[in-house]
């Protein structure tokens, strides 16, 4: 198991009460979303839902870019997107984060 449960269920509860969250796209997700959909995103974008897939993708987040664009429909794990350093849930999601990529990491050798 690469999550702790109930830390994750925690966070998550916590997650959804400060919805919608302020996050920042990393550039590599930027990047990636501009390949697939053929157009730029700004930094900055909210996140509007999360929800937790299990120890395959770990907490998904729904993020909104703030243009009407109805037709895509942009969700990610936590860990391609920044929050706010003074947000006090910031030091959370970081810890969740290092967490799950250092045991994806010892699970996968690298």
């Amino acid at each position: 198991m690469i999550d702790d449960m109930n830390k994750t269920m925690a966070l998550i509860e916590e997650l959804e009460a400060s919805l919608p969250l302020a996050a920042v796209a990393r550039k590599e997700l930027r990047a990636k979303m501009h390949k697939d959909v053929g157009r730029d995103f700004p930094r900055e974008c909210s996140v509007i839902e999360v929800r937790y897939l299990g120890d395959e993708a770990g907490i998904l987040c729904h993020l909104d870019f703030g243009s009407s664009d109805t037709q895509n429909s942009f969700h990610v794990s936590i860990t391609h997107i920044k929050f706010n350093p003074t947000d006090p849930l910031t030091r959370k999601i970081d810890a969740y984060s290092k967490h799950r990529i250092k045991r994806l990491r010892k699970l996968n050798n690298f």
